[in-house]
């Protein structure tokens, strides 16, 4: 198959960031840092997918607030926008038009396969209600919108998390699927990056640190606010004297997480000889977290307090991302008969 290619390019990655706010411990740990560290292997692209988000959010200020607080807090972890493409999806209106390229290869049984469209059918079959009850044809294409974020941009790799593999491999399947047709490579196939600390990061309850849970420890909270939620931690009734073993405590688990190796023998030593209790243990977790977490907080704050230097950033990276948008779609229009 002769392969044609409409911008000549290194590999590419692209992530996509959910409007949810400012992000919990296990977010920046589990999904932002590794996401961030793609940038020293790959040409980076990071979006914000407030279009996504508007199957769920209908508040046009809860949607904004919520984009520049997962803005400010991805630049505040470390996203460079000199370094890297970081822009909002909705400033892209390209996407719209490979959509509608797309959806004329995309089969309605693929789309009847998507999990999170037969997840909202089966509950509605549990309770008795008209299979498509609640269903929009936002979530319902959500898949052919997602794959024309990834495809616009030529991403070779795009890390996801395990409820969105099988959206990537649709994504996938369109794709050859036209590069079939035409006989030619016009879209870049993209894999899959599963990205794992390596560890479960443990919330305030020990289970693993979740919102559905109620359990996490959000990164930008206020410092009294941050070491109120540390002194929470769930800790077992072990009197002062006794001896403690921090490879079954919460509290060491996350201290792990951001102390030296020499930081961690010496406070796993306190534990061991007895006459330590959980309030020192947490004041040390407190220290260790916050010396790391304090200057991103400060970067979060000015941005969040000036909410103009989110937009600047944004607007420039939306007309970064629209000039190589625009390239792509000339490109495929020509390919496939439209100019």
């Amino acid at each position: 198959m002769e392969r044609v290619v409409g911008n000549m390019h290194q590999k590419v990655s692209l992530t996509g960031i959910k409007p949810t706010g400012m992000p919990h411990l296990g977010n920046y740990l589990g999904a932002i840092k590794p996401a961030l560290e793609l940038a020293e292997k790959y040409r980076a692209r990071y979006f914000i997918a407030d279009y996504h988000a508007l199957n769920t959010i209908r508040d046009p200020k809860m949607l904004r607030d919520l984009t520049y607080e997962v803005a400010a807090a991805w630049l505040a972890c470390g996203l460079n926008p000199d370094d890297v493409l970081f822009y909002r999806q909705s400033d892209v209106p390209e996407t719209f038009e490979l959509s509608t390229i797309i959806m004329a290869f995309t089969s309605k049984g693929l789309m009847n396969r998507a999990h999170a469209y037969k997840a909202v059918v089966q509950a509605n079959e549990e309770n008795g209600k008209d299979t498509d009850y609640g269903v929009n044809m936002g979530l319902y294409t959500y898949p052919v919108l997602m794959a024309a974020d990834i495809l616009l941009f030529d991403a070779d790799v795009v890390p996801v998390g395990k409820d969105q593999k099988q959206h990537l491999e649709m994504t996938a399947d369109i794709a050859q699927t036209i590069n079939s047709n035409y006989g030619k490579t016009l879209l870049t196939i993209p894999e899959a990056i599963f990205h794992s600390t390596g560890q479960v990061v443990q919330g305030l309850d020990g289970r693993k640190m979740s919102k559905s849970y109620n359990n996490t420890i959000p990164l930008f909270v206020p410092e009294k606010k941050f070491r109120k939620i540390i002194n929470s931690i769930v800790t077992n009734s072990q009197a002062v004297e006794e001896s403690k073993d921090p490879e079954v405590c919460n509290v060491f688990s996350l201290y792990r997480l951001f102390a030296s190796e020499e930081q961690q023998e010496t406070l796993a030593a306190r534990y061991r000889e007895g006459g330590m209790g959980w309030g020192e243990a947490k004041g040390a977790l407190f220290d260790v977290m916050n010396a790391q977490i304090s200057p991103m907080r400060d970067v979060y704050n000015s941005l969040m307090a000036d909410k103009s230097q989110l937009d600047a950033i944004l607007k420039t990276g939306g007309e970064k991302a629209r000039d190589i948008a625009a390239q792509k779609i000339a490109f495929l229009r020509k390919e496939i008969g439209l100019g």
